[in-house]
This record gives structure tokens, C-alpha cells and sequence, in this order.
């Protein structure tokens, strides 16, 4: 059995039923982070571009229409993208704003991009962005010389006025692979070496990506010198989380071809349906194994999964595999600090998948999931609550204790395409029927996600 991930329409409110077995090969979409990266560069080169396998969802429809505003010129064929660029100084000047929907990456990677343009534009989007902190990108592009207005509150409509861009030196405060490829976008524009020192590292696929074009970027991890005990030996060195990137600018490039690899943060709830689900053996092919993406895939191999990895290969630079996924039992784990950057996106599923491990579970310094799409730490801990888990909401997490039997019960998503797919999930395992206030949200990342999971049993 082959299922793809076509959009397809769906009710608004949905009905979960338990499932004894999921079985088949599942397709899944373009990565959604690599897809806007891709259109990005595409719309900003020298000629024609070829992208295949782009992400299917609403957010990467967003970054498409904006650049298409932008003067950039798009033709579907088959499953690949034509794309005209416009080169990075080429952008279309209008007056009318710029409307990113709901992806806080379009809006903050975009004001990267247009940050050497001396034309003015104000980027907006839905009532969910334009609630969602936008300084953190704001301040660092200020002091590279982009004027930029923001609302009293720090958000959206961020009105923007760039051109001549000075290189920048920045620590970023809080690891955000957004904040930081914003930063390196614009750097593109500027004149000399911009640099960019992270705490830890969060997802590298802008590094990836400029570097598959040949622009002039590097990035180090940062050795230090440690004393130690050893009177023989008075230091020695030490490899630590941080790293530093560079980039030299200004910088022009060509079309290129591309090839998207599937969505590892989709893939994880299918896998997690795999794992909870009796009988259970699922293939997903093809999917983005870039380190950076799959801290969920590890950690719930630690806690007892049962995950394999097959014909691993490198593609435009990203590590790509086939997930294989089967039912298993998990113990529950104790998860805070420098993986939390890398599983963000999978950590409303990781509650959910809590509440069938063995033992107390506990989830820290994921605060940011309050800033989200919805405040995913309290929306998490209510929807769980309502099928009878035992879970405690903490400032930046969860304690959750399992294994907990789960019942059926009305789920409110918020519109967040990461809950509505979480509790799905869900659904899949509790006794009698589950029902989604909003299932049509899980378009803004994963249109077919219902139709695919179907296509499962």
C-alpha cells in the first residue's frame, strides 16, 4: 500500500477512531523548512531554478505568493517548480503589504532577504503571526542598517526599509535557526563578514544550502581551552556547543536544481502512530536525516523504540534515509537543554507518546512552544487532561506519568496544525471516539496528513 500526501479537502471538525494496525509506505512531503529556504534562493539568483518535491503545505503557498509579488516567476511541472529569479538586488517594489499567513519563517527569513532593497515594505500576516514576538529579528537587522518599524508590542506589521548593509557581529541570546538565517540572508547583502555565534546548534539548512550554491559562508564549532588535573599536561582542548558562522558579501549566484527531502517533523507523527499502534509496520522513504532534525528520532530510540534507518545518501548537501517504524514499549525520560532547539517542532507528539511510557516524564526549557501557533505548553496539557492523562503544565514544559489509558473526547486545536495532528495521533490509541474542533489547520504544513494516515489502516 503507497500513500501520498495530495491535498485533499476535509471537514472542519474530525472523527478519530482507534486503530488495531498501521501498515504501508508513506510519501511524505517536502521538508518545509528546506522548501522555504529553496524558494528563497531560487526568487534571489540569476535564471532559472528547478526545485523538485517542494512542501505541499499553506506556509510554503505563502512564501511562494510573496515572492511571486516579489517579481519572481513560478511554473508547475509534474512534481517540480520552475522558478525566474530576479537576483538579490531585482526585487519588485509595492506599497501593498506583503501577506505572510501564518509562517513566522516567510516573515522573519524574508526580512533577511529584502534587507539590501532600498525599497520600503511592510510584511503581515494572520491574527496567529502578527501576535508572535518579532524583535529578536528586528534588533540584529537594525544594527546591520535595515530601518524597521515594529507595533508597540514588538510584533507585526514590520515595516522595513534596507539598502546599504554594514556586516554584523551577533550572539544570538536565544538559539533560533529563524533569527539566525535571517541574519545570514542578509548578509548576502552586505559589505564584508558578517558573523553569527550561537549557543547551540539549531537547524543548519540555510548554512547547507548557501554552501550547495558555492557562497562564500563557513561554520565552526568553537574549541576551547579547558585546564585540567593532570600536572603533566596543564590544558587541553574541548569541543563546545557553540558555533560561529561567516559570510562575506555581497554575493550574487545562479539558478540552481534541487531536490526537497521529506519533512522529518511530519514523518515523526506518523511514526508515532507506529509506535503506539499494535502491529504496526510503516515505511517512510526519503525523509531529511540532517542531524539537527532528528533529535526525536534518537531520543525515542533511547527510551525503547523500535526505529531503523535505511539507504542512508547525502542529496544537495542533507542527509536523507527511509524511516522504519514499529510498535514498541518506552520508558520515560527526563528531556531539557541543548536537544530542545532540535525537536521544538515534535514536542506536542512527544507529550502525547509520554503518556504511554513507562514512568514519569519530564519536559523543560521548551518555553518558546508558548509563543507558537498557539501556546502549545497549555493546550497540550488541557487536551491531554480532557483523555484522562496525568500531566502537570510547567512555565517551559510538562511532567507527564505513564502509562495512562487515554479516552475519547472533544480536542480543541487552537488552529495549530501541531496539535491537530498530535491528538490525531492520539485518537489512534484511546478508548472510543476522539473529535477535532479544526481539522482543516493541518494544511498550513501537511494538507493530505488525514487522508495519508488513512490510508495507513
Amino acid at each position: 500500500m503507497t500513500a501520498t500526501g495530495a491535498p485533499a479537502a476535509t471537514q472542519s471538525v474530525r472523527r478519530i477512531k482507534p486503530a488495531r494496525r498501521l501498515a504501508g509506505v508513506l510519501r511524505i512531503p517536502g521538508d518545509k523548512s528546506i522548501s522555504h529556504r529553496c524558494l528563497m534562493m531560487a526568487a534571489g539568483a540569476h535564471g532559472e531554478s528547478v526545485i523538485t518535491g517542494l512542501g505541499t503545505g499553506a506556509d510554503i503557498q505563502s512564501t511562494r505568493n510573496v515572492l511571486g509579488r516579489l517579481g519572481a516567476k513560478f511554473r508547475d511541472e509534474d512534481d517540480r517548480v520552475h522558478v525566474e529569479g530576479v537576483g538579490p538586488r531585482g526585487w519588485a517594489h509595492t506599497s501593498d503589504p506583503l501577506d505572510c499567513g501564518n509562517s513566522g519563517t516567510t516573515l522573519r527569513l524574508l526580512a533577511g532577504l529584502l534587507a539590501g532593497s532600498s525599497h520600503r515594505y511592510t510584511l503581515t500576516g494572520d491574527a496567529s503571526l502578527v501576535s508572535r514576538p518579532m524583535e529578536r529579528v528586528a534588533q540584529p537587522l537594525s544594527r546591520m542598517g535595515v530601518h524597521i518599524d515594529l507595533t508597540p508590542e514588538g510584533t507585526a506589521p514590520l515595516v522595513m526599509r534596507g539598502g546599504s548593509l554594514k556586516p554584523t557581529d551577533c550572539v544570538l541570546e536565544v538559539a533560533s535557526a529563524q533569527v539566525k538565517s535571517a541574519i545570514l540572508l542578509a548578509a548576502l547583502s552586505a559589505d564584508g563578514v558578517t558573523t553569527v555565534r550561537e549557543p547551540v546548534p539549531t537547524r543548519d539548512h540555510t548554512e547547507i544550502l548557501l554552501t550547495h550554491l558555492g557562497l562564500p559562508l563557513s561554520a565552526e564549532p568553537v574549541i576551547l581551552e579547558v585546564e585540567t588535573d593532570d600536572p603533566r599536561r596543564r590544558s587541553t582542548t574541548k569541543r563546545s556547543d557553540e558555533r560561529v558562522i561567516t559570510v562575506k558579501g555581497p554575493c550574487q549566484w545562479e539558478g540552481f536544481e534541487y531536490t526537497v527531502p521529506g519533512d522529518p517533523s511530519t514523518a515523526a507523527f506518523f511514526a508515532a502512530a507506529a509506535i503506539l499502534v499494535r502491529k504496526s509496520d510503516v515505511r517512510l522513504p526519503g525523509i531529511c536525516a540532517n542531524p539537527t532534525r532528528i533529535g526525536l528520532f534518537s531520543l525515542l530510540s533511547a527510551m525503547g523504540a523500535r526505529i531503523q534507518w535505511e539507504h542512508r545518501k547525502t542529496v544537495g548537501g542533507e542527509s536523507t534515509g527511509d524511516l522504519v517504524v514499529g510498535p514498541a514499549k518506552l520508558a520515560a525520560r527526563k528531556v531539557s537543554g541543548r536537544v530542545i532547539p532540535r525537536i521544538i517542532d515534535e514536542l506536542p507528539i512527544l507529550a502525547v507518546l509520554a503518556t504511554q511510557a513507562e514512568g514519569t516524564t519530564v519536559i523543560r526549557d521548551a518555553a518558546e512552544l508558548r509563543h507558537k501557533e498557539s501556546d502549545r505548553i497549555e493546550l497540550v496539557a488541557a487536551n491531554l487532561r480532557r483523555m484522562g492523562a496525568k500531566i502537570g503544565a510547567l512555565e517551559d514544559g510538562w511532567a507527564i506519568e505513564g502509562p495512562t489509558p487515554l479516552s475519547g473526547c472533544d480536542i480543541e486545536t487552537g488552529g495549530d496544525h501541531r496539535i491537530a495532528m498530535a491528538f490525531a495521533v492520539a485518537g489512534l490509541v484511546a478508548d472510543g471516539e476522539t473529535q477535532l474542533d479544526d481539522a482543516n489547520c493541518v494544511s498550513i504544513s501537511c494538507p493530505g496528513f488525514f487522508d495519508m494516515l488513512d490510508g495507513l489502516r
